[in-house]
């Protein structure tokens, strides 16, 4: 139970972006106490949970490990100006990189959300010495990785761990990870994973709980990926990174990430050519071996969360540094459904590549597009922005067809908008037809095990009139950093659900 609990209060104090040392210092307590209740080496007394929980604005006597609950008073507008975050995909990526190289790897921006931190106790578990100042982690490498403590609670927590193998080839000639999860969005294989490393030599057998991995040398000049996937693309570069030959890879996706680790190896010295195209010629250095400090780029997801409830509130705001180039067939569409907004000059984000520029959104009467909406890979309509045109739907004249061609559940997930007043109807587990505009009202949900369909309730909820409760929000603190209180100063009535 102790170990539940220190896991909790960490969770919560990193959301809330405070040092133990501050946590101590509030509850009267020292650092190294707040560490040991945190590593489950402490048995915590109801007074001292207490004492945590109210330095932490969040009850952990009655919420079950895991589960933080938010309330909402809808139907107001927001106001004001916002920044685009830094993005899940692109921190989960670097952090995966930051293993080929052997010196000390900085990165700057670094969000402070639920997937970030299982990466980094799986990192820190393995021998590697993780600091954080602020939003910079330092990450220097051990001299030589030991997986046999990996933390596998972690691990199994996030998709992501399917992407140590690129790297990790390059250390070890042997190894197991844990079986990864992260979204339940169906059938989310990993074959193309071993598909694309079987051409470097890797083997990759699955067991009931781990993914065991063994490496002869191969030197492929060629690969097809099996599909254009984001961390499949990924862990083909990372592969291809740590070789002195020169490897195509075709069909690579060109998503936002993938241009960001791209960016990324090239400051490491990789030369890669063809960054936002689908063939990727990369090559590579048998030693990647130096000090590297890069600041992370915008997420085009965060500006289109913010880009829809402004939407769906109808309300005038200003989203800054939103990374134009990941966005233009997203607010094409919205144009020709009638949205209206102003957007600024671009300029250049820290890594010297990305396109930036500020958004500012004026409150518009929507009609449903005659077309179907669906997603593409890059440059199409993002896959992770498809969901926000749900809840956006709801508040557009006419029926809307949405097609996810692929994931098989999301697209049902989109029906609990129902619960909040929306009209859609169901054709087939990819397909579904929503009717609008629709008056949305409060209700209380608990969020879908999925990202982004959670993230079009809570949208959803500051549209609707009356009082929301969405409860467990773990799944969107995977992947957006202070959402809460980052609404809250555009004027949202959102708070934190504590019963003390």
């Amino acid at each position: 139970m102790d170990n539940h609990i220190g896991t909790r209060i960490a969770d919560v104090r990193e959301t809330l972006g405070m040092t133990q040392a501050a946590l101590a210092k509030k509850i009267g307590t020292t650092q190294s106490a707040i560490a040991r209740i945190e590593a489950g080496g402490q048995n915590v007394s109801a007074d001292m949970l207490k004492k945590i929980s109210k330095a932490l604005g969040k009850n952990l006597i009655t919420l079950s490990p895991g589960t933080v609950n938010v309330t909402i008073e809808g139907g107001k507008k927001l106001s004001g100006s916002i920044e685009t975050n830094t993005s899940k995909n692109g921190a989960v990526g670097l952090l995966c990189a930051s293993l080929l190289n052997k010196g000390t790897t900085t990165l700057h921006s670094m969000p402070r959300i639920e997937e970030v931190h299982r990466i980094i106790e799986v990192l820190e578990s393995i021998g590697v010495k993780v600091d954080w100042h602020d939003n910079t982690v330092v990450i220097t490498p051990p001299k030589k990785f030991d997986l046999k403590k990996i933390d596998e609670v972690a691990a199994r927590k996030t998709r992501s761990i399917v992407m140590f193998i690129g790297p990790l080839i390059h250390h070890l000639e042997s190894f197991s990870l844990p079986q990864s999860g992260g979204c339940k969005l169906g059938s989310r294989t990993v074959k193309p994973h071993f598909f694309a490393l079987e051409h470097f030599g890797v083997d990759i057998k699955t067991t009931d709980e781990a993914f065991v991995v063994k490496c002869q040398t191969k030197r492929p000049q060629e690969i097809i990926l099996y599909e254009s996937g984001d961390t499949v693309t990924e862990n083909a570069l990372f592969a291809a990174a740590g070789r002195t030959d020169t490897t195509v890879i075709k069909y690579a996706s060109a998503n936002y990430m993938v241009q960001e680790v791209c960016t990324f190896l090239q400051k490491l010295g990789v030369t890669i050519t063809g960054v936002g195209t689908t063939t990727l010629t990369v090559t590579g250095i048998g030693d990647i071996n130096q000090n590297i400090a890069y600041t992370l780029s915008e997420d085009p997801t965060d500006s289109m969360f913010f880009l829809a409830a402004s939407i769906v509130t109808g309300s005038s705001i200003t989203i800054t540094r939103c990374p134009i180039e990941f966005l233009e067939l997203e607010l094409l569409k919205l144009e020709k459904m009638g949205f209206k907004y102003k957007k600024s000059k671009p300029y250049l984000s820290h890594n010297g590549v990305t396109k930036l520029v500020d958004i500012t959104t004026k409150p518009s009467k929507l009609k449903a597009l005659h077309e179907k909406i669906h997603p593409s890979v890059y440059p199409g309509l993002n896959i992770d922005n498809l969901p926000f045109f749900a809840v956006i739907a709801t508040q557009a004249e006419g029926q809307t067809l949405i097609h996810d061609w692929v994931y098989e559940k999301r697209a049902i997930y989109f029906t609990e908008l129902d619960k909040l007043g929306a009209e859609t109807v169901l054709a087939d587990p990819h397909r579904i037809y929503i009717n609008g505009p629709t008056k949305l009202r409060g209700n209380e949900l608990i969020c879908p095990p999925a990202l982004r369909p959670a993230t079009i309730l809570l949208i959803g909820m500051l549209a609707a009139s009356g009082e929301s409760v969405l409860r467990n929000i773990y799944s969107i603190n995977r992947g957006y950093e202070k959402l809460v209180e980052r609404l809250a100063s555009l004027g949202a009535r959102i708070s934190y659900l504590d019963e003390f």
